[in-house]
């Protein structure tokens, strides 16, 4: 069992898999733009996804799909600490992530009680090191090649696998100069940043190579583009939860800890019952 040590407690992720539900608090997210942009809502939403199964909720004010914009930092504030906030007042338990790239959300999410800090650009910003050396939140760690506006124009890679994998230990090392210890990180591949479908799936079917000092992997596959192209319908993903459940089983039998998603029951239910399996077959 894995260990991921976060703000305030050595978490033992549940062997079954951990699920991170996705709180989005934009407008134009490209599954669920608007739909959670009030207090209210959000924290409506979050209770449902933390009744459902959920082990973390992942709060973002900032769109970052392919060809997006970057959003001032006023406003990424004000889309999602008053929603960070609710949640940790209404349910003082939960683990709760801030996905961020800009180190004065991430700052003032800390300073609000959140426990990861969820960053897209895999710690490239000192100031944002520098933040989470000085807290002891927990970290994801992603790759991207390029940015949300640039990524998908040409990605290119000789070997995506070992590229990614060099990535997470140049960055391991990075961190700990910066005086991170590797405990506090879970490592995310990326998927659909800067990789085109077949990126994806190598990466998916190499996931255990990309185990590194044996931290927490994470799969970020909700909904993603690829999976309408591997099923030639681009609205099925948004649809129906079926195709990202299925995939997430999948990386799953390859080593993914952490899933994250927008619909967490389906999920959570595939997860017990992929460890009911597993778990009789050792008795």
């Amino acid at each position: 069992m894995r260990q991921w040590q976060l703000r305030d407690r050595l978490w033992h992720l549940p062997p079954q898999g951990a699920i991170m539900g996705i709180l989005n608090t934009t407008p134009d997210s490209f599954s669920d733009g608007g739909l959670h942009s009030s207090v209210h809502a959000a924290l409506r939403h979050a209770e449902s996804m933390l009744a459902a199964g959920a082990h973390i909720i992942d709060i973002g004010g900032e769109s970052t799909r392919p060809g997006s914009a970057p959003v001032p930092v006023e406003e990424e504030l004000r889309r999602t600490i008053p929603v960070l906030s609710a949640i940790r007042a209404e349910f003082p338990a939960a683990l709760l992530s801030i996905d961020t790239r800009t180190p004065a959300v991430a700052r003032a999410a800390l300073l609000a009680g959140a426990d990861i800090i969820n960053d897209i650009t895999g710690l490239t910003s000192a100031p944002m090191r520098k933040i989470c050396a000085s807290h002891p939140c927990g970290i994801i760690l992603m790759h991207m090649q390029g940015t949300p506006q640039t990524m998908q124009l040409a990605p290119h890679y000789t070997d995506v696998v070992a590229e990614v994998r060099a990535f997470f230990e140049q960055r391991l090392t990075l961190a700990e100069q910066e005086g991170i210890s590797p405990t506090r990180i879970c490592l995310d591949p990326g998927i659909g940043f800067g990789k085109t479908t077949a990126h994806n799936l190598q990466l998916i079917q190499n996931l255990s190579a990309l185990r590194v000092r044996n931290l927490p992997l994470m799969m970020a596959l909700s909904r993603k583009r690829f999976l309408g192209e591997l099923l030639r319908n681009p609205e099925l993903p948004k649809s129906s939860p079926l195709p990202t459940v299925t995939m997430s089983l999948l990386s799953a039998d390859r080593g993914a800890d952490i899933h994250r998603v927008h619909d967490v029951a389906p999920l959570a239910q595939a997860l017990l019952l992929r460890h009911s399996l597993n778990f009789s077959q050792k008795i």
